[in-house]
């Protein structure tokens, strides 16, 4: 029986919950997306969006996605692929009649999964992104592979000397709707919008030189102005001459429709924007001795994508302190490239050093957990081995409470009296604003 003075939570983990407990006293605070009243149910919401798009392009200007499709022959919707918890399903329900009203029938729509460098998706996530209406819509569906060269083309170069080489499907239709979701990325500022083309349809050597710009201590999360990975995003778009008219979504800790934003590509995104920095920006009073950070699906799918819950977590982490990834990382570590950089490196400082010296995809990865564990220490309750683990620098756990139990004996062996414990349930999307030391 758990007394007055003790704290208790569960954490969300595949299929069940892990229970946490610890003395009241060492709570900071439990971090979550702040709630947003809204004024109507998820498919309410999205209707209102297209019914008042917002315009400030030269290319939609505020028309209704009606007029927009009006004329249309061939029309290409670029959608997320399953690592993100995006609605696709609803925002198709609401984008295909419209198409119909405008003569477009699936035989004249191509459905494109912005997979990025990711993989195809499986059968089963072809159903997770497109739900009651994977019969329909399946067989016009394909994904990008930013590999295939003879399905891209050269299109120019940034500002910051990036080549901009982009899937050619976006020349072959007349009309482009893009659909997505806004929230906070740990080196790109935001998720959504400009994203949906780069590096959602671009090619691997684009995204490997987009992503080398992560290392900027300016590429981080909620920045835009003056990040080079933001850059580069914006400049690809000057070279889409297809109209485009977006639908977004902002979601809430629920994963379910706080907001939609419709219309032109860049109003549509800077308005979602301002809705998810107060959703997703949570101040924090003080930074903590230990956080608890836990990567939710569908971001547990791998420590690829769970490590932005590391990297949102290492934001209200005091040096010397402990973090404590949840995440089951259920099919692996994903891209192999940072793991193979960690575990050949000596230390973390030798892995920043490596990457420093030389780039491949993924090694923004790398840095970005390299640079945690050189001043913290990372403990991970996952699926994965615990020699696989321990060669990226992150101590296994067999559980939440075990690795919290460990890391309040070793702050007070620091001489932390009361250590101080965050717990950040939903660690991939939660960035803390730290009002104090």
């Amino acid at each position: 029986m758990l007394s007055y003075s003790q704290f208790f939570t569960q954490l969300p983990y595949l299929d069940r919950q892990f229970p946490l407990t610890f003395p009241e006293e060492n709570l900071l605070a439990v971090a979550e997306p702040q709630g947003l009243e809204t004024p109507g149910t998820p498919d309410v919401l999205v209707q209102e969006a297209l019914a008042a798009p917002l315009g400030s392009g030269t290319q939609v200007e505020g028309m209704g996605l009606g007029d927009f499709l009006h004329g249309a022959q061939q029309l290409l919707c670029i959608i997320n692929d399953a690592t993100r918890p995006t609605p696709t399903e609803l925002m198709l329900k609401a984008l295909l009649p419209v198409c119909r009203q405008a003569h477009l029938d699936t035989e004249r729509i191509t459905f494109l999964v912005a997979t990025g460098a990711h993989r195809g998706p499986s059968e089963k996530e072809y159903h997770q992104i497109l739900g009651s209406l994977y019969t329909e819509l399946r067989p016009r569906c394909v994904y990008h592979d930013a590999r295939k060269d003879e399905d891209m083309l050269e299109l120019g170069h940034t500002r910051n000397k990036t080549p901009i080489v982009l899937n050619k499907r976006i020349f072959e239709a007349d009309r482009i709707i893009l659909t997505g979701s806004v929230e906070p990325h740990y080196f790109a500022g935001f998720t959504g919008g400009r994203k949906a083309f780069l590096p959602g349809i671009a090619a691997y050597r684009t995204i490997e030189v987009n992503h080398r710009q992560a290392l900027s201590p300016a590429a981080r999360s909620l920045a835009l102005e003056q990040n080079p990975v933001h850059e580069d995003m914006m400049d690809a778009l000057s070279h889409i001459q297809v109209p485009v008219f977006s639908l977004m979504t902002v979601l809430d800790k629920e994963q379910a429709v706080a907001a939609a934003t419709a219309g032109d590509l860049d109003a549509s995104f800077y308005a979602a924007v301002a809705i998810a920095r107060k959703i997703f920006c949570v101040p924090v009073a003080t930074k903590a001795d230990i956080v608890v950070s836990v990567a939710k699906f569908p971001m547990d799918i791998d420590l690829y994508q769970s490590q932005k819950a590391i990297d949102n977590a290492a934001v209200a982490l005091k040096d010397g302190g402990t973090l404590i990834l949840v995440s089951s990382c259920r099919e692996g570590i994903g891209d192999e490239a940072y793991a193979k950089l960690l575990a050949q490196a000596a230390s973390p400082e030798d892995a920043l050093h490596r990457i420093q010296a030389e780039y491949k995809l993924g090694y923004h990865k790398a840095a970005k957990m390299a640079a945690v564990s050189a001043r913290a220490t990372v403990k991970a309750v996952t699926e994965l081995a615990p020699e696989q683990l321990s060669s990226l620098f992150i101590a296994p756990a067999p559980s939440p409470q075990a690795a919290l139990d460990e890391a309040l004996v070793q702050a007070k062996a620091r001489g932390v009296q009361v250590p101080k414990i965050l717990i950040l349930p939903d660690g991939c999307v939660t960035v803390p604003d730290v009002q104090g030391p």
